[in-house]
């Protein structure tokens, strides 16, 4: 298992901080080359994880592995085609794609308000249609054709426990990372005889320096110990990725682990 993804090439979205950083990180330390990737080259430093984007790689590089780091909008499909080229001329060809970036961020750069099914305005709809949705799709049909070509490789999207069940606020982000979780399964189905896996991870809260930052948290949620009633770790979210990259889930397609110690107990 030490170096179980040596000789793979990933591509992390929205991996300059947070749960996309922590998992570009483990894919690292498992041996893979990794493309590291922001909205802009300052985007990391928003909540204090490193200066810029330029710094995550060169952590990221401590693995011994190769990096590199691109900026732009995954709801752009130029800016998605200029990077497919900039890493495959780089890189190689992409056989590892973690479609992370998203998030309930409207057009402001902050959360939506109102948050709400009926009141969230139309213009944070489209931004959060874009980065969650749209940004998924695109990103998958710039990468995965190679995939299908190679008759081999996996993706990995970053749904969210929101997904499994109605909630109000954020509404729209829910229903966002439900689609992700479709798509999914249609991608999957899609790709099935091309030998190219297609899973999803939902999340349950994380510790991550955004989440934070911007929510009142549970002070007894945040400890580690023997209960599961707690937010995870970004590294516990990062080790499940990393096992739907490699071999070890070499049969598993169109499927969705929710992570999240037992919060959702049902099924679907």
């Amino acid at each position: 298992m030490e170096k179980e993804l040596s000789g793979k090439i990933a591509f992390v979205t929205g991996s300059g901080r947070g749960l996309g950083r922590a998992i570009a990180g483990r894919l690292a330390e498992l041996g893979a080359d990794v493309a590291i990737h922001d909205l802009d080259w300052n985007s990391p430093s928003k909540y204090g994880e490193a200066p810029d984007l330029g710094a995550v790689a060169e952590q990221i590089a401590a693995y011994g592995v190769r990096t590199l780091a691109v900026t732009g909008n995954v709801g752009d499909q130029d800016a998605v085609k200029r990077m497919q080229e900039e890493i495959c001329t780089k890189l190689g060809p992409v056989s590892v794609l973690v479609n992370c970036a998203g998030g309930d961020i409207g057009a402001s750069g902050g959360k939506p308000n109102p948050n709400t099914a009926l009141g969230i305005s139309v213009e944070d709809i489209r931004v959060e249609v874009n980065n969650n949705l749209i940004g998924t799709m695109l990103v998958c049909q710039a990468f995965c054709p190679a995939m299908v070509a190679a008759g081999s490789g996996s993706v990995i999207n970053i749904a969210s426990v929101a997904a499994h069940f109605g909630t109000s606020p954020e509404a729209l982000y829910a229903t966002l990372k439900a689609g992700v979780v479709h798509f999914t399964r249609c991608l999957a189905f899609e790709l099935r005889p091309h030998g190219v896996r297609v899973n999803a991870v939902s999340p349950g809260p994380t510790k991550t320096a955004r989440f934070l930052a911007t929510r009142k948290v549970d002070p007894a949620m945040m400890e580690v110990g023997k209960s599961l009633i707690r937010y995870a770790e970004p590294s516990e979210i990062a080790d499940v990725v990393a096992f739907l990259a490699g071999e070890r889930s070499r049969f598993m397609s169109g499927q969705v682990l929710r992570v999240d110690g037992g919060m959702t107990l049902y099924p679907g």
